[in-house]
């Protein structure tokens, strides 16, 4: 009966082991998958309004004008009836005023666009020149000493950048995508997990090795 049990509570051990580690490697799927969702988001938010952006400019500039309908042709087969001339000249300053006048509505235009053209790519230069959440995270953990937590990127990137509006979860996600790359170090302190960059983890295992091995030739 005792060896019965003893049994039971080994293969009970080893089914939850098993259990626990396809968890982590579950979670750690989940988190890259949603961390390159993320990334994908903001680069397609990126180029939707860059799109809009380009949209805007494209009319300005008349690249893409709204097509104009074509007069009607006028029928040969009708011969017009004569006319005598205080109508022709009565026609003629009709037809000058409003083509005074649609030149005015031309340049108008023309003067409006021109105001609007500067702001629009200003606005494409500074978009382009921004940069996207992974590169600050990366940028970061290489300026970093020592490992830090998701918390405390996000700590730091908030009070650096408090326009965007960065939260952790989405900051958690990017680093075990940037882990997943092999841009990144993942290592865990009891509960807690801390990220490095990749130069600053080798030179921690580098450093460990030589105190190890100066502890073995003492």
């Amino acid at each position: 009966m005792s060896e019965s049990t003893t049994a039971t509570t080994g293969l009970t051990s080893q089914y939850a082991a098993q259990v626990t580690s396809d968890l982590e490697l579950n979670a750690k799927e989940q988190e890259r998958i949603s961390s390159d969702i993320a990334a994908l988001q903001e680069q397609l938010a990126a180029l939707q309004h860059d799109h809009s952006v380009l949209v805007n400019v494209q009319q300005v500039l008349g690249v893409s004008p709204t097509p104009v309908q074509p007069a009607a042709a006028p029928d040969s087969s009708t011969v017009p009836a004569p006319r005598n001339k205080t109508s022709d000249e009565a026609g003629t300053g009709k037809r000058t005023r409003a083509k005074k006048a649609a030149d005015a509505q031309d340049r108008t235009a023309a003067e409006k666009a021109a105001a609007d053209k500067k702001p629009a790519g200003n606005a494409v230069a500074a978009k382009a020149a921004r940069p996207t959440l992974v590169e600050l995270i990366r940028s970061h953990l290489t300026k970093q000493s020592e490992p830090r937590s998701a918390t405390e990127v996000t700590t730091a990137l908030e009070t650096a950048h408090p326009e965007r509006g960065i939260k952790t979860t989405v900051v958690r996600t990017t680093l075990e995508g940037l882990v997943a790359k092999s841009q990144a170090q993942r290592t865990k302190q009891g509960s807690s997990v801390y990220y490095t960059a990749p130069n600053l983890a080798g030179q921690t295992a580098a450093a460990s090795q030589d105190e190890a091995q100066s502890e073995q030739t003492e």
